[in-house]
């Protein structure tokens, strides 16, 4: 540990990057925070692996990382799929020479519906895809996370304050948000004693993404069985109302940039001492 606290100090200004020589796993960055998380890592000397169930997605993410001189693998698939996650393991370790240190799991969408309304398949997707999937990524990984090689690693689960304060049609989310809270305390207290490796979940408030944006829009995702989800909120209401900003000291939302940097912040050697957390970031909503 004391060696580790004086590598630390030895390189505060870090001329290959905050994330050198580290291998990451991102889900869900074919877009959106996950695209724009890719992308500063790799910016940051990361290797990144880019994972999405949309392929062309995930490749141009890869590409354009590549074209900037940053170091990036497409490795696309359905986080629901077992077998792609044991895929997106092997690979992740092939591409990390052996070694991975990051897992962000940002994988998912919304699909909203009251209470009384909600379906059986409305709720056993949403919690599959944000509490089954993360959790089955990271047993698959975890011989590369359980060891003593001296080097940092890090788990991230992106959460939301749906699942620190519940909302309104979002039994579901608001359940599966709570869940990988639990989960991400439950790997900091296995997984940090011997092996060091910090969890903490990130739960993001009002961010410009194509989950808050509005619906009208037309952003949809399919599910494996072909059903279509529309995504967003109907335009006046939530966080497309009118005031929808004026509990956020901020006034404001959040950028996809600004949600990614958090991400980096939490990966990064300097919240090395900080495990076990649900990080809020919203503006200052809920403070």
């Amino acid at each position: 540990m004391a060696e580790r606290a004086a590598q630390i100090a030895g390189h505060l200004n870090y001329p290959k990057g905050l994330l050198a020589g580290q291998v990451a796993i991102i889900t869900g960055s074919g877009q959106g925070i996950g695209a724009e998380t890719a992308r500063l890592f790799a910016n940051e000397g990361a290797r990144v692996v880019v994972s999405d169930i949309d392929a062309a997605k995930a490749a141009q993410v890869a590409e354009n990382i590549n074209k900037s001189g940053g170091k990036a693998l497409a490795v696309p698939g359905d986080m629901l799929d077992a077998e792609y996650i044991k895929t997106l393991v092997k690979k992740a370790a092939e591409f990390g020479n052996g070694k991975i240190h990051i897992i962000v799991n940002n994988a998912g969408y919304t699909w909203d519906g009251v209470i009384h309304k909600m379906t059986d398949k409305q709720w056993e997707n949403i919690i599959a895809l944000h509490n089954t999937a993360p959790f089955k990524l990271v047993r698959e990984a975890a011989p590369f996370f359980r060891v003593t090689d001296g080097e940092p690693r890090c788990i991230i689960n992106i959460s939301s304050t749906s699942g620190v304060h519940g909302n309104a049609g979002q039994a579901n989310y608001g359940l599966a948000k709570a869940g990988i809270n639990g989960l991400t305390k439950v790997i900091a207290k296995e997984w940090g004693p011997k092996f060091g490796v910090r969890a903490n979940s990130i739960a993001f408030g009002h961010i410009l993404t194509r989950l808050t944006a509005a619906k009208e829009d037309g952003a949809f995702v399919t599910t494996p069985d072909g059903e279509k989800i529309a995504l967003g909120i109907p335009k006046g209401q939530g966080s497309q109302s009118a005031n929808a900003n004026l509990d956020i000291p901020l006034r404001r939302a959040g950028t996809a940039t600004e949600a990614a940097s958090s991400i980096l912040a939490v990966a990064s050697p300097l919240f090395s001492y900080i495990t076990g957390q649900i990080i809020m970031v919203t503006g200052g909503r809920n403070m």
